[in-house]
């Protein structure tokens, strides 16, 4: 893929194919955001980058840093994962290996679902969280964070969405996010939150960027 002349390229740190539709849609709904959005499929040798922090933002920052020098390109990064209330929390940053393997979404869904196998309706609240990131080659960074409050069923239901989307039903729902149209969930996800937040400031932060450094 070549970039549109005229246009600049904006790499969206990941492989994973749903979460880069997901972004896609959420950013180009700004008209003043004429970017070509790439994932790193467009660059092989950019290898895995270990998600070592302990925090969501750090993460993000993390792989936002090392994407853009890897490239040369402004990177918009994400760390986003599941935290649950009788978890403590857990498993939050390693929501995408909680069971041992990066991205093995089935296996870490039913471990949680193990894991919750005796806890009551009413004690099965969590929430996801996610931490949107955007660094340039310069330096210049920002970072925000989006949540979506739910509970957790006993049960996966839906086909659409990814990772933990079948057994998460936002506050005031009925059905889980992953039984949700993508542009429901988008509207009320907090990777949605987040990246619309993202898009609002991005056109600006590309020209004048404000100072920052890691």
């Amino acid at each position: 893929m070549s970039p549109t002349v005229g246009r600049t390229w904006i790499v969206l740190a990941t492989r994973n194919p749903g979460k880069i539709a997901e972004l896609r849609r959420i950013l180009t709904e700004v008209p003043s955001l004429d970017v070509d959005l790439v994932g790193l499929e467009e660059f092989p040798q950019v290898g895995d980058i270990a998600e070592t922090a302990v925090t969501f933002a750090a993460n993000a920052l993390l792989k936002a840093h090392a994407v853009a020098d890897a490239t040369g390109l402004p990177v918009v990064a994400d760390d986003s994962g599941l935290c649950v209330d009788a978890l403590a929390g857990m498993p939050g940053v390693l929501s995408a290996r909680w069971a041992g393997r990066h991205g093995d979404d089935v296996a870490n869904l039913q471990l949680v679902l193990g894991q919750l196998a005796d806890v009551p309706a009413e004690r099965r609240g969590a929430r996801f969280v996610c931490a949107a990131a955007v660094a340039l080659p310069t330096g210049a960074e920002r970072v925000v964070e989006g949540e979506l409050v739910g509970v957790l069923t006993t049960t996966p239901r839906g086909t659409n969405g990814f990772g933990y989307d079948p057994i998460f039903v936002p506050v005031g729902e009925g059905r889980t996010t992953a039984e949700m149209a993508p542009a429901e969930k988008d509207a009320i996800s907090h990777r949605g939150r987040a990246f619309r937040d993202v898009a609002a400031f991005l056109p600006e932060f590309l020209t004048r960027p404000p100072p920052g450094h890691r």
